[in-house]
């Protein structure tokens, strides 16, 4: 393992915020020299969130889309034990051609490689790199740094277990009123838009009451947070 990437596993074990994991998956981009990383994570109870470095937008499409019911990546990794480059799995489907064009204009890259991992009580995470590369580039790139890359998904994968088990001892968060509603509409499967519009705001004050929301919930991302608040019983859908 190179002295970089040795680095940053003593880092990330140092970790003890969600923002703290978020901003690893930064580092290990800008380590790697490619365009993304991301850590999606289904924890014991069903909660999801994901950590990485793809744009707002594109999480925004694809949930917009619910492209989580038919995600080539998903679906492959979910039947395999052992690291998955993405040109080994299946995209002959008029759905996964179009999701994977959709991807690329939200700026995901047209390769990658996606490593599961299954923990105890039903978790399951999945660790990707992703990139813009010819398959030459791509595959050089891996074979580089294949060995080293599974030993550092597990590690994200350990602190996320750590996360979880802090996480079985917190209190329930009390959140106001507005962002009780924001949360609780983008639960039902409303977009931005809808839900400012039910509530009478604007898309950006109604991103203000979700951050406020996300942060008293100790939630990555919007997704996690929904989940959290299910989950903790702070809404009911």
């Amino acid at each position: 393992m190179t002295a970089d990437l040795q680095d940053f596993l003593e880092d990330i074990q140092r970790v003890e915020t969600f923002e703290g994991f978020q901003s690893a998956t930064e580092v290990l981009r800008d380590l790697l020299a490619i365009s993304h990383v991301v850590y999606h994570w289904v924890n014991s109870v069903g909660e999801r969130f994901g950590a990485g470095t793809y744009s707002s937008e594109w999480v925004d499409r694809y949930l917009e889309k619910d492209y989580l019911r038919m995600d080539p990546v998903i679906y492959g990794c979910f039947q395999r034990f052992t690291p998955v480059n993405w040109k080994q799995l299946d995209w002959s489907s008029k759905a996964a051609k179009t999701f994977f064009r959709d991807a690329l204009d939200y700026g995901v890259g047209n390769q990658g490689y996606t490593i599961p991992i299954r923990g105890p009580n039903g978790q399951f995470a999945l660790f990707t790199l992703n990139h813009t590369a010819t398959d030459e580039e791509w595959d050089r790139l891996i074979s580089r740094i294949q060995r080293d890359i599974v030993v550092v998904a597990h590690e994200f994968n350990k602190k996320a277990l750590a996360f979880e088990a802090v996480d079985e001892n917190q209190t329930t968060p009390a959140l106001s009123p507005r962002e009780l509603s924001a949360i609780t509409h983008i639960a039902k499967g409303l977009s931005r838009a809808q839900a400012a519009a039910e509530l009478g705001i604007s898309e950006h004050t109604l991103r203000v009451y979700i951050e406020s929301a996300r942060h008293k919930l100790g939630a990555l991302n919007t997704t996690h947070a929904v989940a959290r608040a299910l989950s903790m019983g702070v809404i009911i859908v």
